[in-house]
């Protein structure tokens, strides 16, 4: 199910990449390509390359690659078929789908949203003005947030009473179950799910409203939040509040705070820190973390992360190392909320997120702050305590560092606190695989490269791959010399070799430095010289080393002659040509 692969390819051929990248990006021309800032991380240098010939980018800094469709889905966190149909739009070029079910789904998907969006409409204007919300709107004052706060968040109020969303509304009974806004009572008439609560209307990445939190007015029975259901459209261990609204203050610092509740998302923009967000009634999962990682490296915790103890150091140590990230945790005077602190001492605020500690040293503080050590028996049951901290990190290294602080803090000998230091591993612990390697340097052979991206006509038909010694370089030369385009290329290249896919998604944005001529005059010295040395190896243990012998010399010469010539004003390369002749033959031989 899908879109067609020939409306795909229509998309995708009929885009400016340039335009659509420099609707997010700053870029400026050099030579054939263009270079600006990065939007997917911080960065004071350009590292960030377009080739809008062939449309793909590539940032030298944070490796973020791809062509039109892949930079739509980053930077505005839709899914493939959302980025493709947004391009289409813009395009003027109607798409047809694979499955009829599946455009049906998206149609589908198209009335939940609506309606999600008329309620959060219903909900915020209600708060604004209806007489029953006047509780609601005294609450909210308390709590710091004035007029233009709800209307920035567009807080409503759901009001008390059966059924006034479902008659406001009169969507499809399905549609109004379905997209969490209510459900059927027993005798088949819509309900509402949300009666006399705040709320606050939880959108996606891209700004659309996809589902509530409804906090229940103070002194009332009954849970405090109330979550929508999971739905064809919400899902709350991958939604974070405000996001859509924080995103661009995320990237610019390269930081995102991390909430436990609306208020507190809300007082950080109020005190001057808008890159804040919450979960959605739940706690920070790796889905979160996936998300949050798109748009900044570093995460701070502005919750109490020492209460789950343990199992929530693992996953905070696995995350960091599988998805490159750094996590912190801010602390505030006095334990305070976020959004209490907003209103009291905005300022400390800041200071909190700029002093955040890394997870483990949070943590370690936290037991060496509770722990009294006046006494030997005190000293070995802090020591205990700390190092069992200390223990649940996975790299040696920073459990050494750590090591040490613990016991100039507790006055010990750091040797007694070694083997406290190293953790227990169970033998079924999961063993991730390293990220495989980009080949950065620069050889004739990759430049070679270069030209068949940037002009194949000038070089393609002189080159071999018996050119390629390097296996990576060599599978990305096949890859290009068996496709029409070098995303296709890309593809193919990455399916057999990760690092080659990576090599030519950047030297697709890398123009040539040297001409065809000279390239080709390294490239191939570089493998003169490589047969060379083997003949030689060759003649020392052959029983008739006559013939070895005659083409060593004839080798030689020809490579001495190549040095000779003086690049393009030359006349004629002729042991250029000779040698690129003899060298596919002798590969052609050994196959």
């Amino acid at each position: 199910m899908g879109i067609r692969d020939e409306d795909i390819a229509t998309v995708r051929n009929a885009t400016d990449i340039v335009a659509v990248v420099s609707e997010h990006v700053q870029l400026k021309r050099v030579g054939r390509r263009w270079q600006g800032l990065c939007p997917f991380h911080q960065e004071k240098s350009g590292s960030f390359s377009v080739n809008g010939e062939e449309k793909l980018y590539y940032c030298f800094g944070c490796g973020a690659k791809g062509d039109v469709i892949t930079f739509v889905r980053e930077v505005e966190h839709l899914d493939f078929v959302g980025a493709v149909e947004k391009l289409a739009v813009k395009a003027g070029i109607t798409l047809q789908y694979t499955d009829e079910v599946q455009n049906e789904g998206r149609k589908r998907r198209g009335r939940l949203l609506d309606a999600v969006a008329a309620a959060a409409a219903w909900y915020h204007e209600r708060l604004l003005s209806a007489p029953d919300a006047a509780a609601a709107r005294a609450y909210l004052r308390s709590r710091g947030l004035d007029g233009d706060d709800v209307r920035r968040f567009g807080i409503g109020w759901a009001p008390e009473g059966w059924d006034q969303l479902a008659r406001a509304l009169r969507v499809p009974d399905d549609v109004f179950v379905e997209a969490g806004l209510g459900f059927l009572n027993r005798r088949g008439r819509p309900t509402d799910a949300f009666r006399g609560r705040i709320m606050f209307p939880i959108a996606d990445p891209a700004g659309a409203v996809v589902g509530f939190g409804g906090r229940i007015m103070p002194g009332v029975d009954g849970a405090k939040y109330k979550n929508s259901v999971d739905s064809a459209i919400y899902s709350k261990s991958r939604l974070l509040y405000g996001l859509h609204l924080s995103k661009a203050e995320i990237v610019k610092a390269d930081e995102a705070i991390v909430c436990e509740g609306y208020t507190d998302v809300i007082g950080f923009a109020k005190a001057g820190v808008p890159r804040a967000v919450a979960t959605c009634g739940t706690a920070l999962t790796e889905d979160h973390v996936k998300v949050l990682r798109s748009f900044a490296r570093r995460i701070v915790l502005a919750f109490d992360a020492d209460a789950a103890g343990q199992n929530a150091a693992a996953r905070v140590y696995a995350w960091e190392k599988q998805y490159d990230l750094d996590i912190a945790v801010a602390a505030f005077p006095g334990g305070a909320d976020p959004a209490d602190l907003a209103q009291t001492d905005p300022g400390a605020l800041a200071i909190a997120v700029a002093e955040a500690q890394p997870f483990l040293k949070f943590r370690l503080e936290r037991v060496l702050a509770t722990d009294r050590a006046d006494t030997p028996e005190q000293s070995a049951r802090a020591a205990e305590a700390a190092m069992a901290v200390v223990a649940e990190h996975p790299s040696e290294l920073v459990r050494d560092q750590y090591r040490l602080e613990v016991a100039a803090r507790l006055r010990l000998d750091p040797a007694q606190l070694h083997a406290v230091a190293t953790p227990r591993r169970s033998p079924r612990a999961e063993q991730r695989p390293a990220r495989p390697p980009v080949l950065t340097r620069d050889t004739p052979a990759t430049e070679a490269l270069r030209h068949m991206v940037w002009d194949r006509d000038s070089i393609a038909d002189r080159l071999d791959e018996v050119l390629f010694s390097d296996p990576v370089v060599a599978t990305a030369y096949r890859a290009l010399a068996t496709t029409d385009s070098v995303a296709d290329a890309i593809t193919m290249a990455a399916a057999d070799d990760p690092v080659a896919g990576e090599l030519l998604q950047r030297l697709a944005v890398e123009e040539p430095e040297s001409t065809v001529t000279s390239v080709l005059v390294r490239l191939v010295d570089d493998a003169g010289t490589a047969a060379l040395a083997a003949l030689q190896a060759e003649a020392r243990v052959a029983d008739d080393p006559f013939q070895v012998g005659e083409a060593i010399r004839w080798l030689t010469l020809r490579l001495m002659d190549l040095r000779e010539q003086e690049g393009d004003n030359a006349p004629e390369l002729e042991a250029l040509d000779d040698l690129l002749s003899w060298l596919i033959g002798v590969e052609h031989e050994v196959l």
